[in-house]
């Protein structure tokens, strides 16, 4: 990594400690108050210190003064001139009430005018001089002179205090409805004024050195107001020296608090998990296909980690369809093997219900009691499930949230297994992990952990994100996959759609059609799912047509599925709670209706619900008009089916906010730093997190506790997860 800075900066060093001030409410700011400071909620601003980390998003150059008679019509311009006229206008044609303001310097003169805004009158006066920046255009009813309508403005006070809004290098924030941006800028320039001084530089002095970045006060303050002189472009990349020292801070503190975790993982007693291997040869002998390479990789990894006295904690990565709950399987067996209990977590009903099914048709036979915990489960059966968890009577549970609720306790749970780990996050799962503490007065070890995912991601991302595990990866499917033909179409192809569906349905074949489902617009979307089934019923008269969606009763749901896998509904139409997991070998379409509405990570888990069995399938992306992104997202659909690739495309259009879902929940937030082209930064963070966690663990000696303090503050609640005092 490069970080470069002017020679000879000086850096300051402030005692360790957050001020107390930092922490106050924003509200009780000057100029904020209780009803505004309700609106910097809404952008996550609550107190002095969310305000100085409230950066921009982007930066315009509002600095180049020009004079009034070389301005160019259709440009954005700044001015500067005194206030020759003022005052409160209505329009004769259609009594639109304006204020006008005529600005002069000594080559000519400019109209600003705002709509709807007569208290204006009050803000300006003749004489003042002002700086207004804007687009100009032509006055097509005064002689084509120049005219900005609401324009940045800022009266040039006789003091010479420094302009904030124009005639400088402007900082642009995300704002909200009833918080102009203008009025967001004048609030951090007070706070940036007045606390930025105050924040603790919690990184070493010799680390400054090395990367020669600004004091911490002084990256705040060029972030926020970037001195006239600073590259405009290099601003808008991040790239400034102020600007990656923020970005190395964001990323220390996320990678420092990993490696806590993974550290204090691995004090953490474990169990010797080693069967005698019976079981899990009795379930590849009923196996109808061979395990690929990758997986049998795999599962050696699993398998070695789990013998260990240490605890297990990884990930394991594999695009859809690559065979994942096997691996997952071969591992609860092996627990069950040792003595030990397993679970396994699934983001839906639907899905879990199907691992269910799957599960004891394999296990049963082995004698493996499996037990289902989702909300659906009726209450006499749920009783028991829970009374064989207890007493250990069921080696296997498999389940939703459910598991983590209250009253759900274990015997001895070794393993816990989370399908769709972008679906929960680091506390879900510490939570599942929780419950092999029982209720004796001598819990057992914490279980090992296996988190699954089908979005897949590049490894030195993976590292940074799921930092506090280990990584396998799946990285080919079962032979005998043919890759699924992904094809494009406006409503002007429907016709062509619907003869390629039917063709499929007179070859014996299943297929699904998928209509988005918001919830801004549930009831909308659900009327199209059940008006579309109903227009299918009609042309596909011949084949039986079923309707799958949330709202429906969970045994309604199954019924449905069961009649699908079994062929007694030959055309299934739902919204996406099919997105995950399903895996019907006789589907070999899916129609995605307004496919424009869909993220790509959502398309492509669509996808991989055909394809599974040998034959040829396909799927249809259905998309009237897309935006540009939309756009984006459908050709790189066509592209590829790689679900590496895909994952890289979509990193690029959503950024890794909503790419990771719910932000892995149970991490910090990463606001300002990105994951995709920070990556340099990333690597110089996580090689110095390293290194301090190695010579201080414990962040005890003078050089760490400032840095201690900070991570605690970052990490917030997560405390339990890092072990580090």
């Amino acid at each position: 990594m490069e970080l470069t800075t002017k020679a000879g900066s000086v850096i300051h060093k402030l005692p360790a400690g957050v001020s107390p001030e930092l922490s106050q409410p924003i509200q009780y700011l000057k100029g904020v108050g209780p009803k505004r400071g309700e609106l910097f909620h809404k952008l996550g601003v609550r107190t002095i210190k969310d305000a100085l980390y409230y950066f921009p998003y982007r930066y315009e150059d509002r600095g180049n003064i020009k004079k009034i008679a070389r301005v160019s019509f259709g440009s954005y311009e700044t001015v500067t001139g005194t206030v020759i006229r003022a005052g409160n206008i209505t329009t004769p044609r259609r009594r639109m009430k304006l204020f006008e303001l005529t600005v002069k310097d000594e080559t000519g003169s400019v109209t600003g005018i705002w709509f709807n805004q007569p208290y204006m009158s009050r803000v300006f006066h003749e004489g003042d001089r002002v700086i207004l920046y804007g687009l100009v255009k032509q006055d097509q009813y005064k002689h084509y002179r120049p005219v900005m309508e609401n324009p940045e403005y800022e009266i040039i006070d006789e003091s010479g205090d420094e302009t904030i809004h124009t005639g400088r290098i402007v900082p642009i924030y995300k704002a909200t409805a009833g918080l102009a941006v203008r009025q967001i800028r004048s609030v951090i320039k007070g706070v940036v004024d007045e606390f930025a001084p105050k924040l603790n530089d919690f990184l070493p002095e010799e680390m400054l050195k090395k990367y020669k970045v600004p004091a911490l006060s002084i990256a705040v303050r060029e972030a926020h107001f970037p001195e006239m002189e600073t590259d405009i472009s290099l601003l808008n990349s991040k790239g400034t020296r102020a600007q990656k020292r923020l970005i190395f801070d964001e990323f220390l503190l996320l990678e420092m608090g990993l490696m806590s975790m993974r550290k204090g993982r691995a004090k953490a007693p474990g169990r010797v998990l080693n069967g005698n291997g019976g079981l899990r040869r009795a379930f590849r002998s009923r196996l109808p296909f061979r395990l690929t390479q990758a997986q049998e990789k795999v599962i050696h990894e699993i398998s070695r980690d789990m013998e260990r006295p240490t605890r297990m904690n990884r990930l394991l990565q594999g695009d859809v369809g690559c065979g994942k709950t096997v691996v997952a399987l071969m591992a609860a067996l092996q627990a069950v093997e040792a003595g030990a209990q397993s679970a396994i977590m699934a983001p839906t009903e639907i899905l879990a219900e199907q691992h269910y099914l799957n599960i004891k048709k394999y296990l049963a036979p082995l004698g493996i009691n499996v037990a289902l915990l989702t909300g659906s489960v009726k209450k006499k059966n749920m009783e028991k499930a829970l009374r064989e968890l207890v007493e250990g009577e069921a080696q296997l549970a498999v389940g939703t949230h459910s598991l983590i609720q209250e009253g759900v306790v274990f015997k001895d749970l070794g393993l816990v297994i989370v399908d769709e780990q972008h679906r929960f996050g680091v506390m879900q799962r510490a939570k599942l992990s929780g419950k092999a503490c029982g209720s004796g007065a001598n819990p057992p070890a914490a279980p090992d952990v296996l988190v699954m995912t089908a979005t897949p991601i590049p490894r030195t991302l993976a590292l940074t994100v799921y930092g506090d595990l280990d990584i396998s990866v799946i990285d080919s499917v079962p032979p005998g996959r043919t890759p699924v033909r992904t094809k494009l179409f406006d409503d002007s192809g429907r016709a062509e759609v619907y003869r390629l569906l039917k063709g499929e349905l007179q070859r014996g074949s299943l297929g699904y059609v998928v209509y988005p489902l918001v919830e801004e617009s549930e009831k909308s979307d659900l009327k199209a799912a059940k008006e579309g089934a109903e227009k299918l019923a009609e042309i596909f008269g011949e084949y039986p047509v079923g309707l799958l969606h949330g709202r429906m009763k969970p045994e309604e749901k199954e019924s449905v599925m069961e009649d699908f896998r079994a062929g007694k509904i030959r055309l299934l139409v739902s919204t996406t709670v099919i997105e995950v997991g399903l895996d019907v070998q006789d589907a070999t379409v899916m129609v995605i209706e307004h496919a424009e509405r869909f993220g790509l990570s959502q398309l492509h888990q669509l996808r991989g619900r055909v394809g599974r069995g040998g034959r040829q399938s396909y799927c249809i992306l259905m998309a009237d008009r897309p935006a540009d992104n939309s756009r984006e997202r459908l050709q790189a659909m066509l592209k590829s089916s790689s679900g590496f690739d895909i994952a890289e495309e979509d990193l690029k259009l959503r950024g890794p906010g909503e790419f990771f879902g719910t932000k892995q929940s149970g991490l910090p937030e990463i606001t300002y730093g990105d994951i995709i082209r920070g990556y340099k930064i990333i690597e110089a963070a996580r090689t110095e997190a390293s290194a301090i966690i190695e010579r201080d663990p414990e962040l005890k000696f003078d050089t760490g506790r400032a840095l201690s303090l900070e991570l605690k503050e970052k990490w917030k609640d997560r405390l339990e997860l890092i072990k580090i005092s």
